[in-house]
This record gives structure tokens, C-alpha cells and sequence, in this order.
């Protein structure tokens, strides 16, 4: 009788670890749940710095330059760092605007190496020091350029050192762009590993550790003294973020 009963024992336990690791590998081979990250109707979650024209219109956000105001951006909320990020946007054709990924503020003065857009003929970037103000919004930032240059998708790096690669080298990437229509942005952002693709075609492809969390947001571009620029618009929808 008391081997019947161990035998039952020795069944049970078996079965309680086959039930146990059918359970671990169920959690562990869980797709990460996508986020929406704009919920369609409001700014809930957003907050907004520099100040900018930022509303929510037919299911878009919407950016809308005006005078007097510097670079600004809505900014998530809450903080990311390894993502996979998805995003429509469309650009009046006389603005300049951005998806800032893992992007902070400056607590105090900061000075940084600037590498600016100026590129020389052998590829080499002129180095200068920049000095940027207390409270400046600053981060990685994939570029949405809908001029002739087309450097859309491209890694920059808004408020410190500028394009982190050379842009306009790849001609695929540089015929993606779709003037004053909507385009597509996958980005990921995986510990130092950088990637874009615009429309599909992949863009940017860096690797660089300088910032490891921070703010989503979408940049509305200051637009100086060019009364050209009033009411022109950048918008956005369909913003969907599946953490790694």
C-alpha cells in the first residue's frame, strides 16, 4: 500500500512540473502587447515643452507653426528606453520636424560638442562646442525633412551633437519620402542599437550609447521670423510602441 501511494506521489509531482514549465513557456513566449500611445480624441499623457500650437484634430495630433515660439515638443509622459515604435505622419511642405526617442531636458547649462548638419567633402563633421540653455528639451531624433535634401529617417541629435551619421548618402532611402502625403516611420530603439525605416525602405542603422531612457515626443519646429511658415502644420496618428 505504501508504494501504491509514493507511486501516486512520484505521478503527481511529475505532473505538477510539466503544468509548471507548460506555464513558463507560455509567459515567455508572449508577444510584448503593443500601446497606443495617442488614444485618438485628446492630449491625455502628453505634456508640452517650448510652448508650441499642439491640438488634437480628426484623429490626429496636430502642430501647427506659428511666431514666437522656439523648437517645441509634446512629449510622453512616461520615460521609454527599448521599443519598437510605429508612426504615420505628414508635413506641410515648408517645415522641418522630428520623433524624439529616448530624449530628456537639460536640469542645468549644459555644454556639448556640436557636429551640426556641415559635413566636408572627404565626410569628416566640423567640430564646435554649443552651449545649451537650462530647461532646453534635448535627445535622439529621427529627422522628417520634406525638402529636396530628403533626410528623412535619419538619427540626429536635437539640443547636443547633431547627425550621428551622414545623411543623404543612401538614394533609396532619399526617394522614400512621399511630398505632402503620409509616410510611415518604424523605429527601434534595442540598448545602443539605433534602426529606421521610412515607407519600408530602412534608413538609419547607428549604433550609440549616450542615452539609455527618456520621453517620446514629436518635435514642432520654431519657425524665426518667417511669416511664410504661419499655419503650416505637421501631423501625426496612428502612434503604436511595443516595449523590447
Amino acid at each position: 500500500m505504501r508504494f501504491y501511494y509514493l507511486q501516486i506521489s512520484i505521478i503527481l509531482a511529475l505532473l505538477g512540473l510539466a503544468a509548471c514549465s507548460q506555464s513558463s513557456t507560455s509567459k515567455s513566449n508572449k508577444s510584448p502587447q503593443v500601446i497606443d500611445l495617442f488614444d485618438g480624441s485628446t492630449l491625455t499623457g502628453w505634456q508640452n515643452f517650448g510652448g508650441g500650437k499642439f491640438y488634437v484634430e480628426d484623429g490626429m495630433i496636430v502642430g501647427e507653426a506659428a511666431l514666437g515660439f522656439p523648437n517645441s515638443f509634446l512629449a510622453t509622459e512616461k520615460l521609454y528606453d527599448n521599443f519598437e515604435l510605429e508612426v504615420e505622419f505628414k508635413v506641410d511642405p515648408l517645415l522641418n520636424s522630428g520623433i524624439q526617442i529616448r530624449s530628456n531636458v537639460y536640469p542645468e547649462e549644459t555644454t556639448t560638442v556640436r557636429w551640426g548638419g556641415t559635413f566636408n567633402d572627404d565626410g569628416s563633421k566640423n567640430v564646435l562646442d554649443k552651449v545649451w540653455e537650462k530647461g532646453r528639451f534635448w535627445g535622439y531624433q529621427i529627422e522628417i525633412d520634406p525638402t529636396e535634401r530628403a533626410w528623412s529617417g535619419t538619427l540626429y541629435e536635437e539640443g547636443g551633437r547633431g547627425f550621428l551619421h551622414t545623411p543623404g548618402e543612401d538614394e533609396a532611402a532619399m526617394k522614400a519620402f512621399k511630398t505632402e502625403d503620409w509616410n510611415h516611420f518604424r523605429i527601434i530603439a534595442n540598448g545602443d542599437h539605433f534602426q529606421t525605416w521610412l515607407n519600408g525602405v530602412p534608413v538609419a542603422d547607428v549604433h550609440d550609447s549616450l542615452t539609455a531612457t527618456g520621453h517620446i515626443a514629436l518635435q514642432l519646429h520654431g519657425i524665426g521670423k518667417s511669416t511664410a511658415k504661419i499655419g503650416q502644420k505637421v501631423r501625426w496618428k496612428d502612434l503604436k510602441l511595443k516595449e523590447l
